[in-house]
């Protein structure tokens, strides 16, 4: 995969996380539903509640985002600043390595 990020922020309250979270779940719904190739996300909530993304994707810088594109991704960051506490850490990742079973 070409492109790998890891984003980073805090929320509000458990209140504004849970909604994050419910947000976050109709972007998993979406992608489940569109089965976009060269995907790779996953998004874990820590137990303060702040939220780390991690995405995998081969898409050129011209080409369309396979996630942020999606109708639910756009739902997940409308006033998302206003439920986040602080600003967002986003950065370029390299793997280093990977070994992935079933994750529930």
């Amino acid at each position: 995969m070409e492109k790998r990020l890891v984003t980073q922020y805090a929320m509000k309250s458990s209140d504004a996380a849970d909604e994050n979270q419910q947000r976050i779940e109709a972007v998993f719904a979406e992608l489940a539903a569109t089965a976009p190739p060269d995907v790779s996300y996953l998004v874990l909530r820590l137990a303060d509640d702040s939220f780390v993304h991690v995405s995998f994707h081969d898409h050129g810088d011209d080409e369309v985002n396979p996630i942020s594109s999606t109708k639910a991704f756009a739902h997940f960051q409308d006033g998302h600043g206003d439920r986040r506490d602080g600003d967002v850490n986003q950065q370029v990742a390299t793997l280093v390595g990977a070994y992935i079973t079933t994750i529930d």
